[in-house]
Order: C-alpha cells, then sequence, then structure tokens
C-alpha cells in the first residue's frame, strides 16, 4: 500500500532522517570544495598584490632606461625678460652671455582714405591679391561686399594670414590690416587687378588697398608698424628670427624673449634630479620586497609561514631580479663604474630590500656621467667617431657586432645646368620659384626685388627665403642653396635616403638662375652589413630586422662617406633596460605571475563544476533515500497491518475459548 509521507508507516524513517543522511553525504565534499576555492581566491588576490607591486617597479626603471633621462641638466637666466627652457637630451653645461637687440613684431597696415561710412560706401571691385610669405591668396570683391566691412570681412574669411578690421576714428572709419605672423618673413603687400574704379595701380577704387614696401607715402595702405624680426647675440654671434621664440640655436635650449636687454644664461647639470629617479626606484624595489615578505615570509617565532610561503613562483621572481641587480653589467667589466653597488646601491642583507647612497651616487655620475648612463640605459659604443648607436631591440643580445658598409647614404639634389650670373635683377618677371622637396613639401619662394650685385648676394636671399618658409619648417625639414666649383646653383636636401629630392616646380623665367635646364640626383640609403649579416637601409640608419641572430633589432646611424669596414659597436644593456624587460616578462600574457593565475582560475571553473556535480549527485542519493524508505515505510505498514488484524482475531478467540474450557 502506497504511502503519501514518510514515518506514516514506521514513525522512523521521516522526512527529518533523509535531510540528516543527505546533509552528513555532503559534508566531507563540499568542506573540501570550500577550503579548495578559498585557497585558490586567496592565492589569486595574493598574486595580483605581487603583480601590482611588479609593475609598479616598472615606472622608475623605464625612466632610467632612457640615457636622456640620466643627462638632466637646468637653465637659469639672469633677466626675466629672456626666459630660457632646456632639453636634457641635447642640452650640455655651458655659460652664455646673451643680448636682445630687437623683438619681433607683426606688420600692421591702414587705409590713407577715411570712409564716412563702413557698410553702403563702395570701395571698389575687382580682385586683391595678398601676399604672405610663401602664401598667394585672392579675394574678390564684387557687388555682394562692395563696402569697407564687407571688404574686412573677405579678407578675414579667405585664410590669406592677415587679420583685417574696420575702425571708427571719430571722423570716418579705416581698415586696418595686420599679419597674423610676427617677422619680416611674413610681410604682406598687395596688389590689384580689374579694378572698377580705375587702374590698378592709381590709388583710386580698389587700389587704393593696395601695398608693397617700394610703394611711394599716400599711395595705397599706409604702413603703421613694420614687420621686424627678433635679433640676438649669443657670445657676441647675432642670431635672427621671424618669432620671438629661438630654439635650435643652442643644443638642448630655446629662448622665449619678451624684452631687450642682457642676461648671464648658465646651464648645469641636475644631479639631483636624476638622483631622485634612481631613489623612486629604489622605493619601487624596496615596497615590492615589503609586499613579497607580507605574502611569502616566514615568522621563525610563531613557526608559521605565510600564504605564499615556499612558492615558486615567488622564488623564480625573487632570484631573477637578485641576479639583475647585483651582477656586473656585461660590457662594464673594465670600466669605473660596474654594477650598482659601485653608485652607492646595496642589498641590506636583514630585510632584503636596498640601500641607496645619494652622495656616491651623485658623485659617481659627476665624475663618471657615460659609465653611469651605460650602468643603467641600453648603450651602443662604436670604435669609428662617425658610427652613432641609435637603439636597439628587446631581441637584441649585449655584445660587440662589426660594421661593414657597401654605400653610404646621400641627399636629394637639383643643380642647375648653367651658372648663375652676378648683377641680376629680381623683378616682378622673375622674383617667384617653386620647389618640391622630398616628393611631399611644396615649397613657394618671392624674392625681394632688387638688384643683386654678385651671385653669391642672391643665393643668400634664396637661402633666408628657404629658412624662413612656413612649409619647410612645419615638415622639419630644411633645404642648402649654394653655388658649385662651377658657379652653379645648388639645392640639397637635408634629409638622407631614398626619400629625399628636390625638384623645380615652376620658376618665372627660370633663365635667370641656369633653371631652365637642371639635374636631379636622388638620395639613397646606406648599405652594408651588422655582424656578418645584410642589413636594411632607412637614410643614413642601418638596421638589422628581428631573426637575424644576436643583433637582431640593432640601429646605427653611419655618417660620413667612407666604405668597408666601420668598426664595431658593443651594445650594452643596462641594469634599468634589463629590469623593464624582465618585469614584462614577468607581467606579460607569458609570463609567470599571469600563468599562475591562469592556472588558479581554472582551478575555480573546475571547483564550480565539482558543485555542480556534487549536487546532482546528492539529489540522485536523496531520491534513492526516499525511495528505499517508501518502499521500507510500505512494508512495515503493511506488517502493522497483519499484527493488528491477528491481534483482533486472538483477541475475538479469547472469548470463546474460555466459554468452552467451563
Amino acid at each position: 500500500m502506497a504511502i503519501s509521507s514518510l514515518g506514516i508507516g514506521s514513525g522512523v524513517l521521516t522526512s527529518d532522517l533523509v535531510d540528516q543522511l543527505v546533509a552528513a553525504e555532503r559534508k566531507p565534499t563540499e568542506q573540501r570544495l570550500n577550503f579548495n576555492q578559498q585557497r585558490s581566491e586567496a592565492l589569486i588576490s595574493a598574486y595580483g598584490k605581487l603583480r601590482s607591486a611588479v609593475t609598479e617597479l616598472r615606472l622608475p626603471m623605464r625612466q632610467l632606461s632612457a640615457p636622456d633621462n640620466l643627462k638632466a641638466f637646468s637653465a637659469s637666466s639672469s633677466n626675466e625678460a629672456i626666459g630660457v627652457s632646456v632639453d636634457s637630451a641635447k642640452a650640455n653645461r655651458g655659460t652664455y652671455s646673451v643680448e636682445v637687440t630687437s623683438l619681433a613684431s607683426a606688420q600692421a597696415l591702414a587705409s590713407n582714405d577715411v570712409f564716412g561710412d563702413r557698410d553702403s560706401t563702395s570701395v571698389g571691385q575687382g580682385t586683391l591679391t595678398l601676399n604672405v610669405g610663401d602664401k598667394i591668396t585672392n579675394v574678390t570683391i564684387d557687388s555682394s561686399n562692395d563696402t569697407l566691412q564687407g571688404l574686412a570681412n573677405a579678407i578675414n574669411d579667405s585664410d590669406a594670414g592677415v587679420s583685417a578690421g574696420v575702425i571708427d576714428t571719430g571722423s570716418g572709419f579705416q581698415l586696418v590690416l595686420s599679419a597674423d605672423e610676427t617677422g619680416t618673413a611674413n610681410a604682406v603687400s598687395i596688389s590689384v587687378s580689374g579694378d572698377s574704379g580705375g587702374t590698378d595701380t592709381d590709388a583710386e577704387g580698389l587700389s587704393r588697398f593696395a601695398f608693397n614696401s617700394g610703394m611711394d607715402a599716400g599711395a595705397g595702405l599706409q604702413q603703421t608698424i613694420a614687420a621686424t624680426d627678433a635679433v640676438m647675440k649669443i657670445n657676441g654671434v647675432e642670431i635672427t628670427r621671424s618669432t620671438n621664440k629661438f630654439e635650435n640655436v643652442i643644443d638642448g635650449l630655446t629662448f622665449d624673449i619678451t624684452g631687450t636687454g642682457t642676461s648671464t644664461v648658465k646651464v648645469e647639470q641636475d644631479l639631483g634630479a636624476v638622483a631622485d629617479r634612481v631613489q623612486g626606484f629604489v622605493d619601487k624595489f624596496n615596497s615590492l620586497q615589503s609586499t613579497i615578505d607580507s605574502l611569502a615570509g616566514f615568522n621563525a617565532e610563531a613557526g608559521r609561514g605565510s600564504l605564499l610561503t615556499g612558492d615558486s613562483t615567488v622564488r623564480g621572481i625573487q632570484n631573477q631580479l637578485r641576479q639583475v641587480l647585483t651582477r656586473v653589467v656585461p660590457g662594464l667589466e673594465n670600466s669605473s663604474v660596474r654594477s650598482l653597488a659601485d653608485v652607492g646601491i646595496t642589498t641590506n642583507i636583514e630585510t632584503g630590500g636596498l640601500e641607496f647612497d645619494r652622495t656616491k651616487f651623485e658623485e659617481q655620475l659627476k665624475n663618471n656621467p657615460d659609465d653611469v648612463t651605460a650602468l643603467f640605459a641600453e648603450q651602443g659604443r662604436a670604435t669609428d667617431s662617425q658610427v652613432e648607436f641609435v637603439r636597439s631591440s628587446s631581441a637584441t643580445q649585449p655584445g660587440t657586432y662589426d660594421i661593414n658598409v657597401t654605400q653610404t647614404a646621400s641627399q636629394g639634389n637639383l643643380l642647375a645646368n648653367s651658372a648663375l650670373a652676378d648683377g641680376i635683377v629680381i623683378d616682378g618677371s622673375n622674383d617667384e620659384l617653386t620647389l618640391q622637396v622630398n616628393g611631399e613639401t611644396s615649397v613657394s619662394l618671392q624674392l625681394t626685388q632688387q638688384t643683386y650685385t654678385t651671385a653669391q648676394d642672391l643665393v643668400d636671399e634664396i637661402q633666408s627665403q628657404l629658412n624662413a618658409n612656413n612649409a619647410l619648417n612645419a615638415a622639419g625639414t630644411s633645404v642648402k642653396a649654394e653655388l658649385d666649383a662651377g658657379g652653379n646653383l645648388s639645392f640639397t636636401s637635408s634629409k638622407y635616403g631614398s626619400d629625399s629630392a628636390v625638384s623645380l616646380t615652376s620658376a618665372e623665367n627660370a633663365a635667370t638662375f641656369g633653371l631652365d635646364s637642371v639635374t636631379n640626383t636622388a638620395g639613397v640609403d646606406v648599405a652594408g652589413t651588422i655582424d656578418g649579416r645584410a642589413a636594411e637601409g632607412d637614410g643614413q640608419v642601418l638596421f638589422l630586422s628581428s631573426g637575424n641572430g644576436d643583433a637582431s633589432g640593432l640601429q646605427a646611424r653611419i655618417l660620413g662617406d667612407t666604405t668597408g669596414s666601420r668598426g664595431s659597436i658593443t651594445f650594452i644593456e643596462g641594469v634599468a633596460e634589463r629590469t623593464v624587460n624582465l618585469v614584462s616578462s614577468f607581467v606579460g600574457a607569458d609570463g609567470a605571475l599571469e600563468s599562475r593565475t591562469d592556472s588558479l582560475n581554472r582551478e575555480l571553473e573546475q571547483i564550480q563544476e565539482n558543485r555542480v556535480r556534487l549536487e546532482e549527485r546528492i539529489e540522485s542519493y536523496r531520491e534513492r533515500l526516499v525511495s528505499q524508505f517508501s518502499a521500507a515505510d510500505s512494508l512495515i505498514s503493511q506488517l502493522n497491518s497483519t499484527r493488528d488484524y491477528v491481534s483482533q482475531q486472538l483477541a475475538a478467540l479469547a472469548p470463546q475459548n474460555n466459554r468452552n474450557s467451563n
């Protein structure tokens, strides 16, 4: 007979008993899974803290791995009006006498005529051609903008490098113009064509707004402020710039001038700034050591270890870092500075942390700057003074590598095929030249109209225009103009390599310059071998790509024009560079910490799967108990029923037996 609830038949095999048996079956496995999960999560957290502390070490070491950061300089000026800033990568110690005699200013012009109205009086129609520096812009004035304000708006909308406005003088209105940029190279000239109010030059109609420096006073616009260049003398040598910022006059120094006067500028090595960077590394390393002690240390008094005590991953990280930080750097074995201990960085035996003797470090940096730089940063030491180490890659191994050059790099050149004459007159018929430089920069030159006594005078004018050219400056390149041995005009790009070229786009009366027939010579890249392996060339830089042995990634700049053996480069990988690479290997995608963390995460996933299987097994176990208890309960219930029936029958027979016996 089926029963609806456990225990009805027996009173013993109840649901509570099933729950107790199920709980007893679950407990040991669940405890083991909980323990394993808590341990894995604790380990993941511990490795996360370790990873963070290791990563923190990378930033200060990356700073020290850059040679420029070990050559800190500071600059001071005795005159606030002559400000100076320093780029430590290029600067050197020195004292300079500076005198500023002129500031750069932007040209300003104003109309001679005063207009009674700004919005309705006609100013004339036609085309204004504005020449500003190497930029030429045409501005059309027609019936839609034939007013003083309309003219100003049209000039402003043209983006010609000139700003225009209308001012109320109290007795009328005047047009005012100002160049957007300072310097004589950005001086403004304005010509008129198609003047509806007269000829293009009679100062009637639109020609009232014409201007060039050679115009008679009262004709066209008047100059109210002349364009001037900033002029500075450094140790008696005069330098001119179109702005009040002087860059690259002295390596690593930039001057910002706000007034004239004299100043003494001092550039000194900032030893303290470099020591601060080293102290930052020491602090981060000691912080890492403290983290390791908290995670993997052993308390001898309590006889108890930490979560990561004896962990092979932690030991590996400690051992590899200790090896890098205590070794003699390969390549510096015979140098004045060979290891961190030589510059005052030593290991505290008791704590495992680093101690920093700042005084000793600054002394070594002052006396042996090259060796200290090599101790921390990567460095390449070439035996040939015209071979420069550029950079390495993570694949480059410390060592000495031979350099052999089969072809030196060259610059693109444009050469006139006939000589430049003396006494050339430059006027409106031949004052414009346009060059294409390095295949991507268009350079428009407008020469000053005058008679040049000698050919060299004209070359100097061309060079001055090239130096001030905005397009060249924006492209970060330059062109050298000179006369060759035969007196022919030559243009040479400052860039080396196959991308270097100079070509003539256009020239007014090219024969004036001997440019009616020219010879173009394209630049070529350097070629040769490094460590006996064929190298690639990019301009003057010779380099090995990846997969080329121990010298893979090594780059060297080859100067001069000597082919054949160019000596060797000894590549030194400093402590900081090596540590950065080591830290990256620890925390990278395939690093020890990442691998350990991935393994623990897989363990957590396995634990979750085991929990699911446990629930399935426990549920099956519960169902089996319920089924067994139900069957037993049913049987007991039947036995109880039989017992009751027998008891009833026996009870019924008892009186009858008693009567028969009587």
